[in-house]
């Protein structure tokens, strides 16, 4: 599977600057609006920006909602949900209680089998069976859209990478790929650890998303060991906090990054029109297109035929 060059983040949706605290209150109180989040995303789209890297903050599933009720909108999107959204779990059982949390997030195959499995995997310690209940529950969100990549979130990855638990890497890996047909990535503060610990786990050449930047901004290792593991091609990095928050200007930023091969991807947020057209346009200048032409033409036929399709049963049942 091709990646596009450059990936549209969410950060900016629910009030998340590294930098500035003061912004982020700002951010979080203009993106109340559902509405405002989509003119974004429009602006996105229109520059020529196809894949959506989100978390599953319970503000996306509007917009998993806005892109099935009219697929014309964003024929060509595509999404690179990461999960668990961590904050999401803690407020349903304080808003709603334990029973309550479990029938809001448990998938559409019946309440029963899904706290049967989930028991039985607490009562065997099945980390397998546990591992699998979050991930459906998770993706209930994004059914009917496309979804190539699935990632676990740092704040996962990071713990089980610390207690040395790779096997629960190679379990989401496998379910990921058997139940949705997508690619398992794995976003993490320490790729040069990660990296190893999926190789131990025997994920080969696995989708990594972390921190790479020039200037080291949150890169958990140093930046010359990121680089080793990147110059040997041991994994397809998606490099996010490029812009290190601000403090790295983005031609700058962009400029260096292209210079690493084994980046496949770079992922950004922004609030305005003009902040995405000024990246896009950078990111064309080094890379040539920011977004696979072919595997999109392929994905709008699919959404034109579907859209035929429907208008093909209105006619029929107007006929009736």
């Amino acid at each position: 599977m091709t990646m596009d060059r450059l990936l549209f983040g969410d950060n900016q949706f629910f009030g998340i600057n590294h930098m500035s605290e003061q912004k982020a209150r700002a951010q979080a109180m203009r993106f109340q609006d559902i509405e405002v989040v989509l003119e974004v995303l429009d602006a996105a789209y229109e520059a020529g920006l196809r894949t959506f890297m989100c978390t599953t903050h319970e503000r996306i599933a509007e917009i998993c909602d806005a892109a099935r009720l009219r697929p014309e909108r964003y024929p060509e999107l595509v999404f690179f949900p990461g999960m668990p959204y961590a904050h999401k779990y803690a407020n349903a059982v304080t808003e709603r209680g334990m029973v309550g949390a479990v029938r809001q997030f448990v998938p559409d195959e019946g309440i029963l089998s899904s706290v049967v499995r989930g028991g039985r995997s607490l009562a065997r310690k099945d980390v397998e069976g546990l591992i699998t209940l979050l991930v459906d529950a998770e993706m209930r969100m994004f059914e009917g859209l496309p979804t190539p990549v699935v990632f676990l979130q740092n704040v996962v990855v990071d713990l089980l990478l610390g207690l040395e638990f790779t096997e629960a890497f190679a379990v989401f890996a496998r379910h990921v790929r058997e139940r949705y047909g997508a690619e398992p990535g794995f976003i993490t503060m320490n790729l040069p650890s990660l990296v190893q610990a999926l190789e131990d786990a025997g994920i080969e050449e696995p989708v990594v998303c972390a921190n790479i930047n020039k200037i080291g901004f949150r890169m958990s290792g140093g930046i010359d060991a990121y680089l080793d593991v990147l110059e040997q091609h041991r994994c397809r990095a998606i490099a996010m906090s490029v812009f290190a928050s601000g403090a790295i200007p983005p031609r700058e930023a962009l400029e260096w990054i292209a210079d690493i091969p084994a980046v496949e991807s770079v992922v950004f947020g922004a609030s305005s029109t003009a902040h995405i057209e000024s990246t896009v346009r950078i990111a064309r200048e080094l890379w040539g297109q920011v977004s696979d032409p072919v595997r999109n033409a392929r994905r709008n036929g699919s959404v034109l035929d579907m859209r035929h399709h429907q208008l093909g049963l209105a006619s029929l049942m107007g006929d009736e």
